[in-house]
């Protein structure tokens, strides 16, 4: 190749973030690909994988929640087990407590983690939620969280009361222990699967379905186990609106 040919390759009008990629000799039918400054730092971030977990700045909402959690994780650990025992029925979303201070339980409920940190609960929430917030926003995140927890609990536990005033159930139903996240987060599973590609999303969907559905054929909490599977289905049900926001909040090159 000549030095007039290589001078001929670099257009004077070229934008100055557009390289022109050399061309090879003796090797014909060559297009001459360009490369993006931008499309090349797009890609980077798209995989770089701590955007996997929450910021204060980039996911606010998952971040400060995640940290709470800590805490109160922390607190059934370390404290004594008399008053984690007392803290943790006083938060609990059983009939009774819903029946007299419904929106004291329904938020102090969800600042428990069953099984505490090393509940794969708590590593959906951390993952979920960072990828929810990071398409949809902070507040549309909290929101189908949210739902999927006064849902699914209300959906679960009252049938119990109207049970127990029939005569079906003992009144010792009414005061059963009932706290933790994991219906906000299988709400929050199934509004995120709206955002992915078909095949991903169908895969998840029939994974973590799976996983539910044996869940309740081995019937130890058959209300849990009912209530993770009306609170995934209240997450898809919300595919309309994240699907509509995310056109709005995120660009078409925007990572995780």
């Amino acid at each position: 190749m000549t030095a007039e040919a290589d001078e001929a390759d670099v257009s004077p009008g070229a934008p100055p973030d557009v390289v022109p990629r050399p061309l090879l000799d003796t090797v014909p039918f060559q297009a001459p690909a360009l490369t993006s400054p931008g499309s090349v730092r797009a890609l980077r971030r798209r995989v770089r994988p701590w955007r996997l977990l929450p910021t204060p700045t980039g996911t606010p909402f998952t971040f400060v929640y995640a940290a709470v959690l800590v805490g109160t994780s922390l607190f059934t650990l370390l404290a004594d087990p008399g008053l984690v025992s007392s803290a943790l029925r006083e938060s609990s979303t059983d009939a009774a407590h819903l029946a007299h201070t419904p929106v004291f339980v329904l938020v102090a409920s969800a600042l428990w983690i069953a099984g505490g940190v090393t509940s794969p609960f708590a590593t959906g929430f951390l993952v979920v939620l960072t990828a929810l917030e990071r398409r949809i926003g902070s507040w549309r995140t909290a929101g189908v969280f949210l739902l999927g927890h006064v849902v699914a609990t209300l959906a679960t536990e009252v049938p119990v009361g109207l049970s127990v005033v029939a005569g079906y159930l003992p009144e010792s139903s009414l005061h059963r222990l009932d706290y933790g996240i994991s219906f906000g987060v299988a709400a929050s599973v199934g509004a995120l699967t709206g955002l992915l590609t078909p095949w991903l999303r169908w895969s998840v969907l029939l994974v973590f379905g799976g996983m539910l559905l044996d869940d309740l054929a081995a019937f130890a909490d058959p209300m849990t186990s009912c209530g993770h599977l009306m609170a995934l289905t209240v997450g898809v049900a919300t595919w309309p609106l994240v699907r509509r926001r995310r056109r709005a909040f995120v660009s078409p090159v925007s990572p995780l």
